[in-house]
């Protein structure tokens, strides 16, 4: 294990163990003990009380930042010749179908999101064990399969992200930068957190979201008062 330096002490000193933060006070403070030399990442790790192996608890949806991510996010739209004009206006990187095809069953994935058509679902079947394991495969449910290919696009370009409960019971998701303001961050995590709330599956009794935890890229992490979302 790596030696603790002087900074990452001086964070550690910073967060009461013992205390539980308000999203705002979290948000605060997650600022104060990020000092990397560059603009970290701010994610959350909800731990739910759900079995993610039954499919009445398995919690999964998409929800928009008010306040975007901070993350230049990369979209390949995999579309037909008359929706490729719409794509790119709309701010896609990259805009094809059969050459992006081709390149994806070569192994090519540096993307962050791919959307696409309903008509061109078929011809991403294939790719299922490429694209699967990357979390990249297009589906309806978090809308990048749809016929309004710009604003599917526009709407992960604008902040949009998809979640989804892990084996263990937990969503981990990005909601922002260091350098944004605390209020930006805050607001960004209430937006995920109230999007978890309505999503309770309706088998779950008791306790809801167990804990909830704040960290920055290199930062510790702080704990945050679950009570809020749980009477909800």
């Amino acid at each position: 294990m790596g030696q603790i330096t002087k900074k990452q002490k001086e964070a550690k000193a910073k967060v009461d163990r013992d205390n539980l933060y308000s999203v705002a006070e979290a948000s605060e403070l997650v600022k104060d003990i990020s000092n990397a030399n560059f603009d970290e990442s701010v994610d959350l790790a909800i731990r739910l009380n759900v079995d993610p192996r039954k499919a009445n608890q398995m919690v999964r949806g998409v929800v928009t930042l008010p306040n975007g991510t901070g993350k230049q996010t990369t979209v390949l739209a995999l579309v037909t010749p008359d929706k490729e004009e719409e794509a790119k206006e709309a701010g896609a990187d990259y805009v094809g179908l059969d050459e992006y095809i081709e390149k994806i069953k070569g192994g090519w994935t540096d993307v962050d999101v791919i959307v696409t058509m309903p008509s061109v679902m078929g011809k991403l079947g294939p790719l299922g064990r490429i694209l699967g394991p990357r979390g990249l495969m297009p589906n309806p449910k978090t809308g990048t399969v749809t016929m309004d290919v710009a604003k599917a696009v526009s709407d992960v370009k604008g902040g949009k992200i998809d979640f989804k409960v892990d084996k263990t019971g937990i969503v981990h998701a990005l909601i922002g930068k260091t350098s944004f303001e605390a209020d930006k961050i805050a607001g960004n995590a209430r937006e995920l957190l109230g999007t978890i709330v309505k999503l309770k599956p309706t088998t779950v009794k008791g306790i809801y979201i167990k804990s909830i935890y704040m960290s920055s890229t290199m930062s510790p992490s702080v704990a945050i008062d679950t009570k809020r979302f749980t009477d909800q």
